[in-house]
């Protein structure tokens, strides 16, 4: 690739192919929010979880990390880029597969993860509806999902005037693709570019409901420092999601 060249993919795996061997400097640049969301993952992992499924895993360091601080020793790393899975293909099983492509529901997992906007390199709201249903068929019953996205409302990180017209935007005539953008990583003077898409509170809970899931809880992430925040304008979301509870039909009593 020549200094200052600009490629952009069509595919975002194909962009992270080629991202691959600068994928650890480029995790380094979001420390702090990568691994306040891993610490808020781990709190939440439910007690004696021995599975872990990571979609959209990368090199696959942090699902190793919540792993090992989770005490969970089955892991599978969903990655469909070979190249961004190498370094854990001999440590780990890994499946080259995208999200939506999901179909295996014979294994079933305790604890599935989707993390920094995987869901945004989706495209297609059915695309990732299909993804979501799949890790909702692919969680035991008691499990738990944990999805971050990049907030559309995120003040801190678009500013004020951008954010508010986007927001005025949606009010008057919400369309999803009004929230796909451009994803760009700088690396030496040059930058890779791909599809993204970011989302709104509203988005990810339709989402939910169309996969059936529920969603226990929403965190507010600040996406440079780390910290949680009180109000989702400040930050990043982070969602826990779990199957609905199957509620028995009661048999009236006759005497």
């Amino acid at each position: 690739m020549n200094r200052n060249s600009n490629r952009y993919f069509e595919d975002p795996v194909a962009a992270y192919t080629l991202l691959a061997p600068h994928y650890a400097d480029l995790s380094s640049r979001r420390e702090r929010y990568l691994r306040a969301i891993e610490d808020a993952v781990v709190a939440r992992v439910p007690a004696g979880s021995n599975s872990l499924l990571d979609i959209g895993a990368g090199d696959g360091s942090r699902a190793l990390s919540i792993a090992r601080e989770s005490g969970i020793q089955n892991i599978v790393l969903l990655e469909p880029s070979l190249e961004m899975a190498a370094p854990a293909a001999g440590i780990v099983k890994v499946w080259n597969v995208r999200a939506e492509e999901l179909a295996d529901e014979s294994n079933k997992f305790e604890v599935i993860t989707c993390l920094w906007n995987v869901l945004g390199h989706i495209r297609g709201v059915q695309s990732r509806v299909r993804a979501m249903r799949a890790m909702g068929c692919l969680l035991t019953p008691e499990g738990k999902c944990f999805v971050d996205v990049n907030h559309r409302y995120n003040l801190q990180s678009y500013g004020v005037f951008p954010t508010a017209a986007r927001f005025l935007r949606d009010s008057i005539s919400y369309k999803s693709e009004n929230a796909d953008v451009t994803a760009t990583w700088k690396i030496d003077g040059q930058s890779i570019s791909t599809y993204g898409h970011v989302f709104s509170d509203r988005e990810v809970r339709n989402l939910a409901h169309a996969a059936g899931l529920e969603i226990e809880e929403r965190i507010v992430v600040d996406y440079d420092t780390g910290k949680i925040r009180s109000f989702a304008f400040t930050g990043n979301l982070l969602y826990v999601l779990r199957r609905p509870p199957i509620v028995s039909a009661s048999v009236p009593h006759t005497s």
